[in-house]
């Protein structure tokens, strides 16, 4: 297919993407900007983040990918104008995020037990003990936030959660420094002062999230369709569970392997965990932006799929891969010429700076890959084809990605580079098989009019 062929989707793929694809950074740069801040205070802190967020980040992508399963559904009843079936969505949507949140926060009662048997250093583990407690509280109002976030987005509102994604990162950002370092008349809480400041800003995002959605005059008539019946149904919540759950378990797997890779340099040492706390930050910004364009690429697949248009839908697909592609070949530039200057922003140690201008090295050649599967990832959703890409990630991640990474760092070693090799290798496994797949899937265009039919499927 030509560029030409393209064409006609590319500007309203990027219209739908850059909206998402800052609210998707919001998520991010909380973690970026807790990682610069608390870095200025030593690599033991930067090394407790790392530990800290590769725990708390693998049961956050498992529920957020559980609530992920509410957009491709809300873009194809959207697409078919299907309102009472759009009422049924919010409610079902809001409850199932509301429960699963619940569950995540209750995690993290559990959780900091088993940080002291993954074999980190033993100052490191007493910093990140308190820390995950905090963050895993906070997952139960970013849940909220995504529920009533994903519902929006599959109408294709998405400038609302980029909006209220950049007022809870500005105010993040400023009690994270304040509560760090004891300015602006708050009081001094160390690295602690980084984790309150998440949560306070994750709740103020849930708030205002819910009030756009339950107050807009735009999302009128779905409201008035949900009030019918504000209790979630059996028939529905399996519906979103039966979608979701694989786009959360594909996520846990992808996220789950760069969380084990984190473990796995934390026993070279606090070091070489700073350094990859950086490396990884760093390459978590560009992932972000390319996950929106597959946010876009879900919506507009989904909404042609709804409207019964088989060739649009694969366009649409195909478009974003495109974009993908040109925009990550473009970071991955950004990282090479800027890999020894990036790292000062977050600490000043020569050996974590060394070290993480070679990790970024590496993360700028797993660019491409990195975006393509996470399209590619995207398009199939739109397709509601979320099964299959789970078993590649886990076969990708966990038996290639993994082992290798384990062989060349610590039987050959290379240390974190070689662990970080090993992780290219998975990114670019998924990528390509997960493109070969979209390419030859075949596009159904037979779709349910009805709730009950489409749970039949």
């Amino acid at each position: 297919m030509s560029r030409s062929a393209l064409r006609p989707h590319l500007r309203p793929t990027l219209e739908l993407a850059y909206p998402v694809m800052l609210s998707q950074l919001g998520h991010v740069l909380v973690n970026v900007c807790d990682s610069m801040i608390v870095g200025q205070t030593g690599k033991v802190p930067l090394a407790a983040v790392s530990l800290s967020v590769s725990v708390n980040t693998v049961v956050m992508v498992l529920g957020m990918g559980l609530t992920m399963g509410i957009t491709p559904l809300v873009a194809a009843a959207d697409g078919r104008r299907d309102v009472p079936a759009l009422g049924r969505l919010l409610v079902n949507g809001v409850w199932l995020s509301a429960l699963s949140g619940l569950v995540l926060a209750l995690c993290g009662l559990l959780v900091p037990a088993i940080l002291p048997y993954l074999h980190q250093p033993a100052e490191v583990v007493a910093l990140a003990t308190p820390w995950v407690r905090v963050m895993f509280l906070s997952l139960l109002p970013l849940m909220l936030f995504q529920g009533f976030k994903q519902f929006a987005e599959g109408l294709g509102l998405t400038r609302q959660a980029m909006l209220l994604s950049i007022q809870a990162n500005v105010l993040n950002a400023v009690l994270c420094y304040g509560l760090v370092f004891g300015k602006l008349g708050l009081p001094e809480l160390g690295m602690m002062g980084a984790a309150w400041a998440t949560l306070i800003a994750r709740v103020l995002m849930a708030v205002l999230m819910a009030g756009y959605v339950l107050r807009a005059m735009r999302l009128q008539p779905y409201r008035e369709a949900a009030r019918e019946n504000l209790r979630p149904d059996a028939v529905g919540l399996r519906r979103l569970v039966g979608l979701g759950s694989p786009i959360g378990v594909q996520m846990m797997f992808e996220m789950g392997a760069f969380s084990f890779s984190a473990i796995m340099i934390g026993w070279l040492g606090a070091t070489d965990l700073a350094a990859h706390q950086i490396a990884i930050n760093v390459a978590s910004v560009t992932y972000m932006a390319a996950s929106g364009i597959a946010a876009a690429a879900t919506i507009r697949v989904g909404k042609h799929l709804g409207s019964q248009d088989a060739h649009g839908a694969r366009q649409a697909g195909l478009a974003a891969y495109l974009l993908t592609f040109l925009f990550m070949s473009l970071m991955g530039l950004l990282l090479v010429l800027g890999r020894h200057t990036i790292p000062l922003y977050y600490n000043h140690d020569p050996a974590v700076v060394a070290q993480a201008a070679s990790l970024l090295l590496i993360a700028a050649a797993f660019q491409v890959s990195d975006g393509l599967q996470v399209v590619g990832l995207g398009a199939l959703r739109g397709l509601e084809d979320v099964k299959v890409p789970s078993v590649v990630a886990l076969l990708a991640y966990w038996a290639a990605a993994l082992p290798l990474g384990y062989v060349l760092g610590f039987r050959l070693g290379w240390g974190a580079t070689g662990v970080w090799v090993g992780l290219l290798t998975g990114l670019s496994l998924v990528a390509g098989v997960l493109l070969v797949r979209f390419r030859r899937r075949p596009i159904l265009t037979h779709i349910p009019l009805n709730e009950a039919a489409l749970t039949a499927r």
